[in-house]
């Protein structure tokens, strides 16, 4: 997982920028914050989430990283991928995001392109507890920490073609076992064990 970049900023648009990594430019879709925070030809470090899909790989930068927690946590729900996870943080902000969710507030959330009422009726529903908890963590991680591996293993799962609650439930029961792993990797070993043993 390509967590953060860092280098010169070569190319800059209203929504991208490309920045020069080891002499490598890497494209990278933004939300608002994080472009408003870049300059073209000075240095920047960006906090990123690399999505991957059968016939892409589409790097996305952040402002800070409870926008990427809050990015990565809606994409577990089914039928919200990347595009709309990216409008919906970059129209609402995470701390609107947590709140409209939180509050059941319909209205803020069909400000979002692409969401219309029943689209935000089944986000309050399925999103209910995962934004409002993202501060609790897991036992032996700071709760931003751990709230970003879990998110980024459940929708790792997601991807992987399991459902969104099979997902959640895995990765919640492979983090409450004695000397869980800490990091991505291991945890979503440790998730994938269950799902195998379960089947």
């Amino acid at each position: 997982m390509i967590a953060s970049v860092r280098g010169p900023v070569l190319s800059l648009t209203s929504a991208a920028a490309v920045i020069e990594c080891g002499g490598v430019g890497l494209s990278v879709t933004l939300t608002p914050g994080a472009r408003d925070g870049l300059r073209q030809g000075e240095p920047a470090t960006v906090l990123t989430h690399l999505v991957v899909r059968e016939d892409s790989l589409t790097l996305y930068g952040f402002a800070d990283a409870a926008e990427r927690d809050v990015f990565v946590t809606v994409q577990s729900t089914s039928g919200v991928g990347p595009k709309l996870a990216l409008a919906m943080v970059s129209t609402l902000g995470a701390d609107g995001l947590t709140k409209a969710v939180a509050s059941e507030d319909i209205t803020a959330l069909t400000k979002v392109p692409g969401i219309g009422r029943k689209g935000a009726q089944k986000l309050v529903l399925s999103l209910s507890g995962k934004l409002g908890s993202m501060g609790a963590g897991r036992a032996g991680l700071p709760g931003g920490a751990a709230s970003s591996i879990a998110a980024q293993v459940e929708a790792a799962l997601v991807q992987l073609g399991f459902s969104a609650q099979v997902a959640g439930e895995a990765v919640a029961a492979a983090s409450g076992e004695p000397g869980a792993p800490e990091e991505v990797a291991g945890l979503l070993r440790a998730a994938l064990r269950r799902l195998r043993a379960s089947q």
